[in-house]
């Protein structure tokens, strides 16, 4: 199955909508985008955990050669860090968002697609059911669970059942 012909191309179709997504975006989505994932790396933290040492050790202990420019409890680094969090957060967030358009985009089409499959699943089992009646088989085409199969499906219906369902959060 992982090789199989017949499935390349909806791959190929996913690919080319993904990229036509990554295409669409503005240059300040691409410069948000590559500095909340690279706010997001090991490299990112690493940097920042070593920064912070170095500037704790400087400023604490003090090292021959650079003064101490933020005596403990260092409220330059706390100022500092403050505004970065503010700025990366506005940045990751700004990324979230776009994301979160771009997924409920392919969550409509994902229903879109799931409505059709519905729709002609419905037709297909009352077709067998038909073939069924034609060739003598009743006890299959008057099955209980294939007639009710093979009624066509009400979104709203399904909808206002789980509404009625769901525990509300």
């Amino acid at each position: 199955m992982e090789n199989s012909e017949h499935t390349q191309p909806h791959i190929d179709s996913i690919a080319k909508q993904e990229q036509a997504f990554l295409e669409k975006r503005t240059l300040s989505e691409r410069a948000g985008d590559r500095v909340a994932g690279f706010a997001g790396s090991l490299i990112f933290v690493m940097i920042h955990a070593l920064l912070v040492l170095a500037w704790i050790l400087v400023n604490a202990q003090g090292v021959r050669g650079i003064p101490r420019f933020d005596p403990f409890p260092f409220p330059l680094l706390g100022i500092i860090v403050a505004v970065e969090a503010v700025v990366l957060s506005s940045f990751i967030l700004m990324r979230q968002n776009r994301m979160g358009k771009h997924a409920e985009r392919r969550d409509h089409l994902n229903l879109q697609v799931d409505l059709i499959s519905e729709k002609e699943i419905t037709k297909l089992l009352q077709m067998v059911r038909a073939i069924c009646a034609h060739m003598g088989l009743q006890d299959i085409a008057d099955d209980k669970e294939l007639r009710e199969f093979s009624q066509a499906t009400s979104v709203e219906k399904l909808t206002q059942r789980l509404d009625d369902t769901l525990p509300v959060g």
